[in-house]
């Protein structure tokens, strides 16, 4: 039989979601799941009844219903909430490609960019002054896999002063640049993908060695944040995934 948490427990649980941003609140079985198979050590496990265990080993503890809602982000909870911290990853220069997401706010994108950069085997992802890493939205949209690629947020200054001594080109998506499909990789690239409304911003543009878009017909402007960066990094290791 499991043990259930203590009203003290709960209500500090309750107090590090509303105030600890490093804190993961994962909600989703699946998620939770692709987080334990890939290293992730979870704090705690909350259940709202003990066939929902399937944790042998871990703090899994039981608390009701209205917990599980509390502490959770969706609609209509699982009935499993696990509480993890995302790792702390070292900057380092990467020895694959990587992408940099520059100011972007929407968690839902920046989650669908995670995710296409894992697929694309993408070393790193820096989040510069962007939505924070354990926002519900993002690790949903990300589908588990920010549990499979090195993501880490930094301040952009931070970024630029370590990024000058790697020595590495880096690409800019914006609608002036070159044909994208006329880029061919041969070697390591980094990849900015910009905020929604203002694009890569200036301090940023500065580091980067080509420009690059995507051709369009019918007129159109501009496509969304994370559909134009799926395109671009598809192209970017488009040669390495014919082997």
């Amino acid at each position: 039989m499991l043990t259930r948490a203590t009203s003290s427990l709960i209500k500090d649980l309750k107090k590090q979601k509303r105030e600890n941003c490093s804190l993961l609140f994962l909600d989703n079985i699946k998620i939770i799941k692709d987080s334990i198979n890939n290293g992730i050590k979870p704090i705690y496990i909350l259940v709202e009844d003990e066939h929902l265990n399937q944790w042998n080993g871990l703090n899994v503890l039981k608390v009701d219903r209205k917990t599980i809602e509390q502490l959770s982000d969706s609609k209509t909870p699982q009935g499993v909430v696990c509480i993890t911290e995302y790792p702390q990853y070292k900057v380092e220069k990467p020895i694959g490609n990587f992408l940099v997401i520059d100011k972007l706010q929407d968690p839902g994108n920046i989650g669908t960019l995670i995710r296409t950069a894992t697929a694309c085997g993408f070393e790193y992802v820096f989040l510069l002054d962007s939505v924070r890493i354990s926002n519900p939205k993002l690790v949903r949209s990300s589908v588990g896999t920010i549990f499979q690629t090195k993501v880490i947020a930094l301040k952009t200054t931070d970024f630029i002063n370590v990024f000058k001594s790697w020595n590495l080109p880096l690409l800019k998506a914006d609608m002036s640049g070159e044909n994208i499909f006329d880029y061919d990789n041969n070697g390591i690239t980094g990849l900015v993908i910009g905020n929604e409304g203002n694009g890569v911003s200036k301090e940023i543009s500065q580091l980067c060695t080509k420009s690059i878009s995507i051709p369009m017909m019918k007129n159109v402007e501009s496509l969304n944040a994370s559909i134009s960066g799926a395109i671009i990094m598809y192209q970017i290791v488009k040669n390495e995934l014919k082997k």
